[in-house]
């Protein structure tokens, strides 16, 4: 069991009150700065095709894969890794669950609509299609996976590996089975009976 130290920095922000405020004010005016700096650039960008787009993603996609093996091979073996501090192995447990809650607002935003228009597989609605589902059952594990890592961030809970694992273990199962039919789903021979090469290439990825 593990349980993160409060900073020093936190207990004087606290005491100082008015001057703690003022950081968070200063803070959350530099995340709103940022992100309409990124924000301009998406927009300055082309769009990608589809091979590009997997191009691009494919580190993303594999880091994903990396933080999710690299928690549960701890979980499994009760114990963390040697090379990561408590406070860097629960910030990769949450840049995961950061990282595919993107994801997933992405692809219901943007590209499952687009492929609903010829796809079944992609149906969204009150009789949404299995892959919609699958999102909502992802997320539902992944909230509760989250909220525990930020509990034991803020020191409010120690970590254990064995909670850890049942966090874990409740939406393992639906998430890589939604992965491996996402790809199978997404995959050539399955576009190629919807849509033209030329359809694809307009695909907003």
């Amino acid at each position: 069991m593990e349980r993160l130290a409060k900073s020093p920095s936190a207990d004087n922000e606290m005491l100082n009150g008015k001057q703690g405020e003022d950081v968070v004010l200063e803070e959350g005016s530099g995340r709103s700065i940022e992100r309409e700096e990124e924000q301009e650039m998406e927009e300055e960008w082309p769009k990608l095709s589809a091979e590009e787009f997997r191009a691009y993603n494919s580190m993303a996609e594999h880091m994903d894969y990396f933080a999710w093996n690299l928690l549960y091979t701890a979980c499994e073996s009760n114990r963390r890794p040697q090379n990561l501090s408590l406070r860097q192995f629960l910030s990769t447990g949450l840049q995961f669950c950061s990282h595919l809650a993107t994801h997933h607002a992405i692809e219901e935003q943007h590209i499952f609509p687009v492929l609903a228009q010829k796809m079944p597989e992609f149906k969204q609605g009150e009789n949404a299609a299995e892959l919609l589902r699958q999102h909502q059952e992802i997320h539902k594990g992944m909230d509760a996976l989250e909220e525990y890592l930020e509990r034991c961030g803020r020191g409010e809970t120690e970590l254990q590996l064995p909670v850890l694992k049942e966090k874990m273990d409740s939406w393992g199962k639906v998430l890589w089975t939604h992965l491996d039919q996402e790809v199978k789903t997404l995959g050539a021979e399955n576009m190629r009976r919807y849509w033209t090469v030329e359809e694809m290439q307009r695909m907003p990825m």
